[in-house]
């Protein structure tokens, strides 16, 4: 989970002029077990620090927020490192643009912040299969998060290319890293394996030698705490306003008898599920259970930032708690600065709380960035093959197109364009992970094998869809099968007619089970119990054919139809001049994904709710160009399609699903 904390500004501007005057031997960052106590050069210290996550929140808006943060009190930030962010697969890095961590290290340093850094290799954090990368799963039987030979040697690889670009950023080698979480949460994950936290331990001193402060944070739980903790690794707790925080830092006591009280994780809020409410905390609330930590001189890190799920894939992951439940878009969650950086009431509140204990930095909270409503942008269906060409249509010339509203496509028609490689054959079907398909849709087509003139039960085994099915017969549109919820479909057709299945990931769990989530179909589709065989299996690559810029380049061309089921929609608009923060809300529409000039902005479930708005930070907009709009709609668009660019979000709201809503 996301988590914060900081300390006072005396000590900061002391650490600054430490820096200049002394060699880096001269800077520590310690344990003091005799008086219960961090110690900083020497002289005790507690950090009340806050947690943002670079990976969600834009690249432009980076100083922005880490201002804000300093600018409420806190002297530190916490910083999650997303393994699957950076390794996207194996042996393959990313560390430019907004995956740049090392340039976010250096920026809080410029700002006067310390760093507590979380580098996993798990982190939770709501993020796709908790920053494991999926690829780790092309073995089948790996065990994650344990000795398994085959993960730790993929965690080892791992750390020797991240771990050595954060060394020279440890406090005390002249950087603001004070101190390096191991694992998170390790306590709840059923495997309980001391040897895979020994293993790590080894791992993170020999590549960040022996001075760093390395800690483990887990709930207050006994059986977590028994788990999740290792001699050498100092154990911290964490927990919410709601809790008695006499009792909660009994817990950490409990293995910890003498040393700092820390809550690694104190939430400012909570995380939003698709279909149920949005999730809110009052920010008296959590002053009040602010106010008493600090009081009894606990050092702290909040979730205050939230952090924008900003990324060119579809990253937010899930909890399994009886049965799947993805999470939102949206990482708002009711933190103290908005998915869009503004400062909230909470933010205040906490701020107050701070300055009893020490001096804020002088001057104003940076203002809230500006919202703009665009207004209504109507969209058309992509057309396959525009009038005239018959190469495919982003190949045509674009010399004759207008900045038209929208054209469409429905999805099974430009598998050309998404599919470039072509499918797969297969006697039964494959899972993403056995096709090497990480994130994003597989289609599963085959024939109906014999007449089926009465209604026949398209089905599959418990626990097989992973995680949404959308059911196509001839191309039409027949129904959604889910993972955890309906399994079954009534279908008639003759031999020979075409039946696709859509298969879209919609995150693999990162919190609350065995995380080896394989994606796709697990098992056998049958028709009334009879399987089904002989499939071409289309991995598609949505996202890099919309950020070349298809379906734009191509000529547009309405396509009249229904509108039902996976298809393609675009449309353009222009700014006023300014590239402004705004939201789109889907009225009628039902579930899909936006893009906006190739980047991809997440999933919208309008019927599911409770997020009703994508947030649209104005560092994608163009001014003085068109803005292209893209959008994936699953299940069905409304008669008119329409998108509304509003300038404030709507988290709270869950309508019911209908294809024909209108607004």
């Amino acid at each position: 989970r996301a988590r914060m904390g900081l300390p006072a500004i005396a000590l900061l501007l002391a650490a600054g002029l430490l820096h200049t005057q002394a060699s880096p031997s001269a800077r520590s960052f310690q344990l003091d077990y005799e008086h219960n106590c961090f110690r900083k050069d020497g002289a005790p210290f507690r950090y009340i620090s806050g947690s943002i996550h670079y990976a969600r929140v834009p690249r432009p808006v980076w100083r922005d927020r880490l201002l804000k943060m300093y600018m409420s009190g806190l002297s530190t930030v916490q910083v999650y490192v997303p393994w699957n962010y950076h390794e996207t697969l194996p042996g393959v890095y990313d560390f430019t643009g907004n995956r740049d961590v090392e340039a976010f290290l250096d920026l809080t340093a410029e700002l006067g912040l310390l760093v507590i850094l979380r580098p996993g290799p798990y982190i939770c954090a709501e993020w796709e299969m908790g920053g494991l990368p999926a690829w780790l799963l092309w073995k089948p039987d790996i065990i994650l998060r344990t000795s398994n030979p085959a993960y730790l040697a993929a965690v080892d690889s791992w750390l020797h290319i991240l771990l050595p670009k954060i060394k020279p950023r440890l406090y005390h080698q002249g950087g603001n890293i004070i101190s390096v979480q191991v694992e998170n949460e390790y306590g709840s994950y059923y495997a309980c394996d001391y040897g895979y936290l020994r293993h790590l331990l080894g791992s993170f001193r020999a590549l960040l030698g022996s001075e760093v402060l390395l800690f483990t944070t887990d709930s207050t739980r006994v059986e977590e705490l028994r788990c999740g903790t290792l001699q050498g690794l100092y154990a911290t707790v964490d927990f919410g306003p709601g809790s008695n925080v006499t009792e909660a830092f009994g817990a950490q006591r409990h293995v910890e008898p003498k040393g700092p009280l820390v809550n690694s994780e104190y939430y400012t809020g909570w995380l939003d599920y698709w279909g149920e409410a949005h999730a809110s905390t009052s920010a008296a609330w959590v002053a009040r259970g602010l106010e008493d930590m600090l009081q009894l001189g606990a050092s702290i890190n909040m979730q205050v930032s939230p952090f924008l799920q900003l990324t060119s894939l579809p990253w937010p992951g899930a909890d399994y708690k009886d049965q799947y439940k993805p999470v939102t878009t949206s990482y708002d969650y009711d933190a103290p600065l908005s998915e869009a950086g503004d400062p909230t009431e909470k933010l205040f509140a906490i701020r107050t709380v701070i300055s009893k204990f020490q001096p804020l930095p002088v001057g104003p909270m940076p203002p809230a960035t500006p919202k703009y409503a665009y207004g209504w942008v109507a969209l058309r269906k992509v057309s396959a093959y525009p009038e005239g060409c018959t190469a495919p249509a982003w190949h045509c010339s674009t010399a004759q197109h207008l900045s038209l509203s929208l054209q469409y496509a429905d999805l099974l028609d430009v598998l050309d364009v998404l599919c470039p490689s072509g499918p797969i054959q297969s006697q039964f079907p494959l899972t993403f992970e056995a096709l090497k398909q990480a994130h994003g849709f597989v289609v599963y087509h085959t024939q109906l094998p014999w007449d089926v003139p009465d209604p026949a039960t398209l089905g599959a085994p418990p626990h097989s869809i992973c995680d949404r099915g959308y059911v196509m017969l001839q191309k039409e549109y027949q129904g959604t099968l889910e993972r955890d919820g309906q399994t079954t479909l009534h279908v008639t057709g003759r031999a020979g007619d075409t039946l696709d299945i859509l298969l879209e990931n919609m995150g693999r769990i990162s919190f609350g089970a065995n995380t080896s989530d394989f994606k796709g179909l697990l098992g056998n589709l049958s028709l009334n119990s009879r399987p089904l065989s002989n499939w071409l299996i289309y991995p598609l690559t949505i996202d890099t054919a919309v950020q070349q810029g298809w379906p734009h380049a191509a000529l547009p061309k309405s396509s009249s139809g229904d509108r039902v089921g996976p298809a393609f929609y675009t449309g353009t608009f222009e700014t006023p001049g300014i590239a402004w923060d705004t939201f789109v809300k889907f009225p009628g529409w039902s579930k899909g994904l936006l893009w906006i000039n190739g980047f991809n902005l997440g999933r919208y479930w309008t019927c599911r709710g409770p997020q009703q708005t994508l947030f649209v930070p104005g560092s994608v907009l163009h001014i003085g160009r068109p803005n292209n709009i893209t959008v994936l709609e699953l299940e069905g668009a409304p008669p008119t399609p329409l998108l509304l660019f509003l300038d404030r979000p709507l988290y709270n709201r869950t309508l019911g699903c209908s294809s024909t809503a209108t607004e």
